[in-house]
């Protein structure tokens, strides 16, 4: 073990002496005016991205939220033990943390919702991948930090990582009273901020800023490892739901399109939502048709579907009735 530690030091992957950077996470975790401007700013770029659905201001949001700087001194201090430090950065994300959700809240009060556009919904059902995302850029920025030639790497991160929608879109669901969406935007905020915990926390002790001994007893360390454990169940049960959602989906397109099942190629199907407490599971498919939908053509989906995947599923169609005019119509 010792001489594999000795190979890793050998790497060379710490370029900043210690007192240098954590004199450098110092500065950056102090909360100032420059950290409170970005914060809110980036906070209602998000906010009003998320309204409008717009992908492009989201990520202009994600670039100025300087949320992940605080979280690279708080690694850092959990590791070394350094209370001023970890003072110093706890403050500053739970200040951004709330102070983003109250102004997201007011924001989602003002405007009243009517409802929630698909960037809102997509960060409400996090799953593995999104730990696994959070654990990669967190260990960029955090390499970065130690290795300040690849400083331009850390916008990268920050559109990656996406902190700050996450809590944008809790604070509109607040608004409007919608819990369930609330959970899934807090449940997804929970995941990269210990994500970038632990992967910035590896890093540092790869770069040799903290012997095998301090290492082993950081509370940081064991509490991340704990807490990853635990969010590796919500996080898998939903990462399965969506392999079966899109399961269920492709089976739904093929099932309409076969001559010998329902041969209903004037059905398009645009979306398809899974209530997973309902048992059997409800599958609501809303989709535009020329001609009504019979319920023994419903059955066969229903049938069709328990075959294929195996397990029971009650689908219900929601119905846009459609026509298809030109020219040729004209009388």
């Amino acid at each position: 073990m010792q001489r594999s530690w000795q190979m890793v030091k050998k790497l060379g992957l710490g370029a900043i002496p210690i007192l240098k950077l954590r004199e450098s996470l110092l500065e950056e975790s102090q909360l100032t005016q420059n950290y409170l401007v970005l914060s809110l700013g980036s906070c209602l770029l998000a906010t009003f991205g998320l309204i409008i659905n717009s992908a492009a201001v989201i990520i202009g949001a994600m670039i100025i939220a300087p949320l992940m700087l605080p979280l690279r001194g708080f690694a850092f201090a959990t590791l070394e033990g350094d209370i001023e430090l970890l003072r110093r950065s706890f403050i500053s994300v739970i200040f951004a943390t709330f102070l983003s959700i109250f102004c997201s809240a007011m924001v989602g009060v003002i405007i009243s919702l009517p409802e929630f556009g698909g960037e809102i919904l997509s960060r409400t059902q996090p799953t593995l991948i999104d730990l696994l995302i959070a654990i990669v850029a967190g260990g960029i920025s955090g390499y970065a930090k130690i290795r300040p030639s690849v400083g331009d790497a850390i916008p990268g991160t920050a559109i990656a990582v996406a902190l700050m929608p996450p809590i944008c879109v809790f604070g509109l669901a607040l608004s409007q009273g919608e819990w369930q969406i609330a959970s899934g935007a807090g449940l997804l905020y929970c995941t990269n901020l210990i994500g970038i915990n632990l992967a910035c926390i590896i890093i540092y002790f790869l770069g040799g800023y903290a012997r095998s001994n301090e290492f082993a007893r950081t509370l940081s360390w064991g509490v991340s490892v704990i807490l990853i454990i635990f969010l590796a169940v919500p996080l898998g049960i939903s990462f399965w739901q969506l392999i079966s959602k899109a399961k269920i989906h492709d089976s739904i397109q093929k099932i309409l399109v076969t001559r010998s099942l329902v041969n209903r190629p004037d059905i398009s199907v645009f979306q398809v939502r899974v209530n997973w407490n309902k048992n059997p599971p409800v599958v609501v498919v809303k989709a535009r048709a020329s001609n009504p939908i019979k319920p023994e053509e419903v059955q066969i989906v229903e049938n069709r579907l328990k075959r294929e995947l195996e397990n029971p599923y009650k689908v219900i169609f929601e119905v846009t009735p459609t026509s298809v005019i030109d020219s040729s119509d004209e009388e």
